[in-house]
């Protein structure tokens, strides 16, 4: 199942390229707003998801890097190890490993990570869900990989 790690490509060459285009566009916390309740605001993200640990001090940067380095590495045996038949659960984990190497190339050469989608969600009415925290492509195809991943892992049967 390595042929699946072209997709891994594509989306590392589409987060850095779109992260490198915004940082040399935008300003920090600009807003460009595309289309009701979805903007452009370049913002720097130095902890993990929903900025857990944002403030911890630095030593987090690397905490995240060596945890995306092990969770990658783990994600491509487990891909190159699946059978012909497992194609989506092949998919879900190459999106996943793309999308954790993108995060680390932030991670390790900026200190941060580069998020700029920013989105509203007017039908919740919680204060916490309007904006969204601000996110990358590679957090869309990480959360695109697990839910793929868990549908996958969930509507296949086991084998005896």
């Amino acid at each position: 199942m390595k042929h699946w790690l072209w997709l891994s490509l594509v989306v590392l060459v589409l987060d850095q390229a779109t992260k490198w285009l915004v940082l040399g566009l935008l300003e920090p916390f600009e807003v460009i707003e595309l289309i009701p309740n979805l903007n452009l605001t370049l913002m720097f993200n130095t902890g993990a998801a929903f900025s857990f640990l944002a403030d911890a001090g630095g030593w987090q940067r690397w905490l995240f890097a060596l945890v995306a380095v092990g969770i990658t590495g783990a994600l491509t045996i487990w891909l190159l190890r699946l059978k012909s038949g497992e194609g989506w659960l092949a998919f879900g984990l190459a999106l996943l490993i793309g999308g954790a190497i993108g995060n680390l190339i932030d991670r390790v050469l900026l200190g941060h990570v580069v998020d700029f989608i920013q989105v509203y969600l007017p039908l919740i009415p919680l204060a916490l869900f309007n904006p969204w925290p601000s996110f990358n492509i590679a957090d869309s195809a990480i959360s695109v990989g697990v839910v793929i991943m868990l549908i996958t892992t969930l509507v296949t049967p086991e084998k005896s």
